[in-house]
């Protein structure tokens, strides 16, 4: 039985990925954006061990959700699920970039941390100079690729941990529509594969993964400049330290 942290799962993948991981009888951790979505998210998952609240589109509420889920204890597995589609590039870049991030560095480390990222990370750039100047010109793909990115860094720095992304695909969520196309079922079930599966093929670090077979992922996300480059500027925009 596993102990497992999710973020972003009062609705969508999240929640269902908790589900799940609550019927196989694994100890599932909630979080959502208010105490309103708290409620709903518990309802929904009432044998859920409990649900933490943080609005990741705010620097300072990231970093007390950080502090606040050491404080409850270890987990064995972290799933980065939270993210935003149609908002503004400032809470694109907050939620998907930057919380992250800033909850990799402070969470005590998992023995598995899963990065859900997106096809359209294939189309995005670093724009690390956008973080501190315009960061209007940031763009979903970008941040999905800033994922991806915090992935293959944690994957090369932590190899006592496994660490990998997930293409969930384009299911249809709250966020990807009622006509989106993939299989709902398979949009999660390869996180909660990543999390908790003693499969040989799921313990593995530092791969991108769609419908729980390794995908082609964009190349920058694999140099290493750049993962420290990222780390550098994220840094510097938060005052949060990744620590080797």
């Amino acid at each position: 039985m596993a102990r497992i942290f999710i973020t972003g799962s009062a609705d969508g993948l999240g929640q269902l990925s908790a589900s799940v991981l609550i019927n196989q009888g694994h100890k599932v951790v909630l979080h959502a954006r208010n105490a309103e979505r708290g409620r709903d998210a518990i309802k929904k998952n009432p044998a859920a061990e409990s649900v933490f609240t943080g609005d990741l589109s705010k620097i300072g509420e990231t970093i007390d959700l950080g502090h606040k889920v050491n404080e409850s204890g270890a987990f064995d597995a972290v799933i980065h699920n939270a993210g935003v589609y149609r908002a503004s590039a400032k809470d694109i870049f907050a939620v998907n970039t930057l919380a992250p991030y800033i909850l990799t560095c402070l969470i005590q480390k998992p023995k598995r941390l899963i990065y859900l990222s997106s096809g359209l990370h294939l189309h995005g750039h670093s724009k690390f100079d956008n973080f501190k100047t315009d960061i209007s010109r940031i763009t979903y793909s970008d941040s999905k690729l800033h994922v991806v990115m915090l992935c293959m860094a944690a994957a090369r720095k932590w190899t006592d941990l496994y660490s990998n992304a997930v293409d969930p695909g384009w299911v249809p969520t709250k966020m990807g529509g009622p006509g989106a196309p993939d299989n709902l079922q398979k949009g999660y079930e390869t996180q909660v594969w990543l999390a908790e599966s003693n499969d040989e093929e799921a313990k593995v670090s530092g791969h991108y993964f769609f419908h729980q077979k390794k995908r082609h992922h964009n190349p920058e996300a694999d140099d290493v400049l750049l993962q420290e480059k990222f780390l550098d500027v994220c840094k510097e925009v938060t005052g949060i330290s990744f620590i080797d």
